[in-house]
C-alpha cells in the first residue's frame, strides 16, 4: 500500500461504503413514518454486506501476488528474516472485512444472530485496522506520521460509534455520523495519497516542516466540515419527509 493507488483504492472503497450508507440509512429512516417507503428487512442490508464480503476477496490477493508480494510466505529466505510484512498487515485488516461482512449477510438473512452483531463486528474489523495502523506508521517522518494520525481519529471514532450502535439501534444522529466517519476515512486516505506519493512526482512535500503539519491538521477538519454538512442535509430531510407523510395521511382519515 505504500504508493500512490494504495491508498486510492481502499479510498474509493470507504467512500462508495459512505454513499451507499447515506442512501441506506436515509430510506431506512423514512421507511418508518409511511407504508409508501416500506422496504423488506433485508433489502437495505445485503448489498451492503456485499461490500466489505466481495472487496476483501480482492485485496488480500493483490497484497500477497503483486510482482514483490510475499505470496503468502511470512518468515523465509537466507538468512530467515520476515517477509513483506506490510503486505502482511493489510490482508490482516482486510481479513476482518471480509468477517464482518460475512457477519452482515448472516444477520440480515438469518435468525442465527442477534441484528447488533453487524455493528459489533464492524467495530472488530476498524478496531483491527486503526490498531495496526498505529504501529505501521512507527518509525516514520514526521508529516507521515502525523497524517496517518488523523485517519486513525476517524477509524476510532467509527469504532466508538459502532459499539454504541450494537445497544441503540435506528437513531438517525448515529447512523448520519457513522456516515460521515466512513466518507472521512475514504478521502482522507485520497488526501494521504497525494500529499506522501504525488502522482505528477514534483514537487514534493516536505515530511519534517511543522507548517506542513498545521496545513494538514487543517484540511482534515475541511473534510469534517463537507462530510457534516452532507449528513446536515440529509437529516433535514428526513423530518420533512415525515411531515409530507403525515399531511397526506390526513386526508386519508
Amino acid at each position: 500500500m505504500g504508493q500512490f493507488m494504495g491508498h486510492v483504492l481502499p479510498g474509493i472503497f470507504f467512500t462508495l461504503f459512505g454513499l451507499w450508507w447515506s442512501v441506506k440509512y436515509s430510506l431506512k429512516h423514512i421507511r418508518r413514518f409511511g407504508s409508501a417507503f416500506r422496504l423488506t428487512r433485508n433489502s437495505c442490508y445485503i448489498p451492503t454486506a456485499l461490500y466489505p464480503v466481495s472487496f476483501p476477496f480482492d485485496e488480500p490477493s493483490l497484497t500477497q501476488f503483486v510482482p514483490d508480494g510475499p505470496h503468502f510466505y511470512l518468515y523465509r529466505g537466507q538468512p530467515r528474516s520476515w517477509v513483506k510484512l506490510m503486505n502482511w498487515q493489510h490482508s490482516t485488516m482486510y481479513l476482518f472485512l471480509l468477517i464482518s461482512g460475512a457477519v452482515d449477510i448472516i444477520t440480515y438473512s438469518t435468525t442465527l444472530m442477534p441484528l447488533g452483531m453487524d455493528r459489533f463486528m464492524l467495530g472488530i474489523a476498524l478496531f483491527v485496522e486503526g490498531f495496526v495502523f498505529h504501529y505501521h506508521i512507527s518509525l516514520r517522518p514526521m508529516l507521515d506520521q502525523h497524517i496517518h494520525a488523523m485517519l486513525l481519529t476517524a477509524i476510532f471514532a467509527a469504532v466508538a460509534t459502532c459499539f454504541i450502535q450494537v445497544f441503540v439501534h435506528d437513531n438517525v444522529i448515529l447512523d448520519l455520523f457513522l456516515v460521515c466517519l466512513a466518507l472521512l476515512h475514504g478521502t482522507w486516505l485520497w488526501q494521504i495519497g497525494f500529499v506522501l506519493y504525488p502522482p505528477w512526482g514534483e514537487p514534493e512535500w516536505d515530511l519534517n516542516d511543522h507548517s506542513n503539519l498545521m496545513f494538514i491538521s487543517m484540511c482534515f477538519c475541511w473534510h469534517f466540515a463537507l462530510k457534516a454538512a452532507g449528513d446536515w442535509r440529509y437529516s433535514c430531510k428526513i423530518p420533512t419527509f415525515e411531515q409530507d407523510l403525515t399531511y397526506e395521511a390526513s386526508f386519508l382519515i
